[in-house]
């Protein structure tokens, strides 16, 4: 007789959760990244080699990097370790190599995996070295962010890195397929829950590329569908249910910065429909308007500036409107903001100048205030000189000092150069007019 004294009742089955009910088996259950897993790809060509090679695993959450880690190790017949780089430490890597050196010891490999790598600081990451050099595990880390930015250079060079990429809608349905039948098998016909066309649709949008996203939310709407006594998982349905959408907004890594990047060039490049699209879609993914605001006003000084000097007043203004009102009335604000700054005439000519200038500033740093142009308070210091010859501008024709020296003996560069864009191109034309006066001092002066 069995132990086990539910085995053959349903109702007191051991419950499984439907990511690990998906949860691939094989290479050919991977759904996703055919770039690396197609016929001669990358990856494909590792696991088939049987020489499997430290790597890193680089793309946003819910891509499949552990799946294709344990895979891995499945494939190699190796031991597998995994460490959270959130929850583990020095520790964790020492008890790794203890159990390392048993495998080895027993003529098996050993697959360390490391999963949010970045979060290791340099000395932990260098922990691994000496091992990874020595053959005693091969390393694959995970990590949401670019490895070329957190990963140290040298763990970095003896690590393959592979970019995977988000799911695809159509990719995403597939798992809607493959949940529902997960969810369905040995179940009675009348507790069979579909999920209809438009529910999929919408399911693989709210994911966002996110399989791990996406199983969620199947079996969430699922769930609450057989309690609420339904048999169809529709669109409506999926409003009900699901308590806030699943879209993907990782505020610490690429995703985030991947849109931010995106908002600033849409309004760089004058396109206002994208603009409020990036908008909105961070505000809809959960950015903090605040971070927002502060990022608006730099693309005013950095891309509009002098051409436009309104689109910096709009920025700052938007951003005290938020401060005044919270969300959701202040994401207006904002959102004028992003639409007039995108229709704004366009100059980075002032970037340009601060850059040059503070570059040209450390490199000549030490020159001497002319002495014209010192300040003189004491008696002591107009015997010496200081403020000397000094030409007041308002006394002058136009309200200028033709000519005058304001650099340090022997420096005259330029680093202004306005655009003839807007507000600028007029600040242009005064500029010329100005350097002609200059011209005709100087040669009143020959």
């Amino acid at each position: 007789m069995s132990n086990d004294l539910f085995a053959a009742d349903p109702a007191h089955r051991p419950y499984v959760p439907l990511a690990e009910r998906l949860r691939p088996r094989t290479l050919s259950d991977v759904v996703g990244q055919s770039h690396l897993l197609g016929p001669d790809k990358p990856l494909r060509v590792a696991f088939e080699s049987g020489r499997p090679h430290s790597m890193i695993f680089w793309g946003p959450p819910g891509v499949g990097k552990t799946t294709l880690a344990r895979l891995m190790a499945d494939g190699f017949d190796a031991q597998f370790i995994a460490i959270s780089a959130v929850l583990g430490g020095v520790k964790d890597i020492r008890d790794a190599v203890t159990v390392a050196q048993v495998a080895q010891g027993q003529g098996r490999r050993t697959i360390l995996f490391v999963d949010e790598v970045h979060r290791f600081n340099k000395a932990q990451q260098d922990a691994f070295l000496p091992y990874v050099e020595s053959g005693l595990f091969t390393f694959i880390g995970a990590t949401t962010e670019n490895p070329s930015f957190e990963v140290n250079s040298a763990l970095l060079s003896r690590a393959r890195v592979y970019v995977l990429q988000s799911l695809t809608p159509e990719e995403l349905q597939l798992l809607v397929d493959r949940a529902e039948q997960a969810l369905n098998d040995g179940r009675d016909e009348g507790e069979i829950i579909r999920i209809d066309a438009d529910a999929r649709e919408q399911l693989a949008a709210w994911a966002d590329g996110d399989a791990r996203r996406l199983i969620s939310a199947v079996e969430v709407v699922a769930e609450s569908a057989q309690s609420a006594g339904r048999d169809t998982v529709d669109a409506a349905w999926l409003e009900i249910s699901l308590s806030q959408n699943l879209r993907r907004f990782d505020k610490g890594g690429d995703a985030f910065y991947d849109q931010i990047s995106a908002l600033h060039k849409s309004v760089r490049g004058s396109n206002p429909d994208a603009a409020l699209y990036w908008f909105c879609r961070m505000i809809d993914g959960g950015a903090d308007p605040k971070y927002l605001s502060r990022r608006l006003v730099r693309m005013a000084v950095e891309d509009i500036g002098l051409a436009d000097p309104r689109a910096t007043d709009l920025a700052v203004n938007g951003a005290d409107i938020y401060e005044r009102l919270g969300s959701p009335e202040g994401e207006l604000a904002l959102a004028q903001a992003v639409v007039y700054m995108a229709c704004a005439a366009k100059s980075n000519a002032v970037y340009n100048a601060y850059n040059q200038a503070r570059k040209f500033a450390a490199e000549h740093g030490s020159a001497p205030v002319p002495i014209h142009l010192r300040n003189a308070p004491t008696k002591l210091m107009k015997q010496l000189g200081h403020g000397k010859a000094y030409r007041y501008a308002h006394d002058e024709p136009h309200g200028y000092a033709a000519a005058e020296q304001y650099f340090p003996d022997g420096l005259n560069p330029s680093f202004y150069r306005p655009t003839d864009r807007g507000l600028e191109a007029k600040i242009q034309q005064k500029l010329a007019f100005l350097r002609e006066l200059d011209a005709q001092e100087r040669a009143r002066k020959r």
